[in-house]
């Protein structure tokens, strides 16, 4: 059965020059599941790894409570959920089982109280071995909300890649501003998930509720990008831009063929990557230079090994008219991608203690932003690059939100995608 996952691949520039050199090109290339299965509703099995340090005193608790009861009551009866909470220990508040009896469950949630300090690695473990007790194929996550420091997080790492061979992505969040977000990311990343900065508690239900949402829209499993490109194309970055931008690298089957997995697809978001190119000079005329394939299984409808295909066409030209053309929402994404590298390299500096480097590469991202309208997080940048020039350092805040913020300059709700 054809038609689960729409294919669509736009350049920034559908005209090269017809010169004597080679040429950068740039394609968006989006795989989106289709409206067949925008109504196929996944079954979950979620599990809360809660904070309740002494430090998530007061709001941060309180909204903890409201956020998770939120979240239980978009679960029922084909859904498993389980609670995990710690301070330096840990304790299994809800074992994971079906969601028959939301009120149970939530009083045992609203009697979570802040105590003791802070050890995530222990907590994980046991959610996991909770998620782990169900084997019905249901979509898994692990949600981890923290505001401090933990105790080693060598272990924790550990734990994120026993999530990733169990199939469990972490959902990491930072509350407040006394957490390490490299120990997030990396966790994060490790186990295949996200990791997100919440600046004010009465952020947490928000992002709670995208997370349970977003797992029982994911239909499509398994999904893998293929691009294979002529003689004369080679590839040279394969950049994620939705849901956030992350450089996926990809795996060279062969100097013109590479190979992306996707894992997951949610409806209503998919996945967007930018691919740069570099195209070998030809004469005027259009070319077929590539072609892009994406398979995926959806088990809810018995279907694997399903693929779509679409060729990306190219056309040299000598007419400056055309060469004047440009697909502004795919060089838009181009600049956004831009800037992104230019903030990484910048914690980079500052990280090898190149102040003067990281001041400059900030600066030069922030004329990016305000040229894209990212107003706010241009804002902050600018902020934090005055904190650099007068004491050589970026405040706790200004750093997460660069390191989180820089990522999502790319959505669904800000962009314009090309229309077919």
């Amino acid at each position: 059965m054809a038609g689960e996952v729409t294919l669509r691949a736009t350049l920034a520039r559908p005209f090269l020059a017809a010169t004597t050199t080679p040429q950068v090109a740039y394609v968006l290339i989006e795989v989106q599941p289709s409206q067949v299965v925008a109504q196929v509703r996944m079954p979950v099995n979620v599990s809360f790894v809660l904070d309740r340090s002494g430090s998530m005193k007061g709001e941060k608790i309180e909204r903890v409570r409201q956020a998770t009861s939120m979240a239980i009551d978009l679960l029922d009866a084909q859904d498993i959920a389980s609670v995990v909470i710690f301070d330096h220990r840990s304790e299994v508040l809800v074992p994971a089982a079906p969601v028959t009896d939301r009120r149970a469950i939530k009083d045992r949630v609203a009697r979570i109280r802040d105590a003791g300090g802070t050890r995530i690695a222990p907590a994980v473990e046991r959610a996991l071995r909770e998620i782990g007790r169900d084997r019905s194929g249901a979509i898994r996550r692990l949600v981890l909300l923290t505001d401090g420091q933990t105790e080693n997080e060598k272990e924790c790492l550990l734990r994120a890649d026993d999530a990733a061979r169990l199939g469990v992505p972490i959902t990491a969040l930072g509350v407040g501003r006394d957490w390490n977000e490299d120990l997030l990311i990396e966790m994060a990343n490790r186990s295949g998930g996200t990791a997100d900065y919440i600046a004010r508690p009465d952020e947490i239900t928000e992002y709670f509720r995208n997370t349970v949402q977003k797992a029982q829209s994911t239909a499509v499993h398994n999904a893998t990008l293929n691009l294979r490109l002529v003689q004369g194309v080679t590839p040279r970055a394969v950049w994620q831009v939705i849901p956030l931008i992350d450089n996926l690298g990809y795996t060279p089957v062969s100097d013109r063929d590479v190979t992306v997995p996707l894992g997951e697809l949610e409806t209503g978001q998919g996945r967007t990557m930018l691919v740069e190119l570099l195209v070998d000079p030809r004469p005027v005329g259009t070319y077929r230079v590539g072609q892009v394939e994406v398979s995926y299984d959806v088990p809810a409808l018995g279907l694997t090994g399903e693929k779509n295909r679409v060729d990306v066409l190219l056309t040299f030209t000598a007419d400056q008219s055309q060469l004047q053309q440009v697909n502004a929402g795919v060089m838009n994404i181009v600049e956004k991608v831009s800037a992104f590298k230019l903030q990484t390299r910048a914690l980079q500096d500052l990280a090898q203690g190149d102040v003067a480097g990281a001041t400059q590469k900030l600066k030069s991202a922030v004329t990016r932003l305000l040229n894209q309208g990212e107003l706010d997080l241009a804002q902050t940048m600018q902020q934090e690059i005055a904190n650099l020039e007068q004491g050589g350092q970026l405040s706790s805040e200004g750093q997460k939100t660069i390191k989180f913020q820089g990522r999502k300059t790319v959505r669904l709700s800000d962009m314009d995608l090309p229309k077919e």
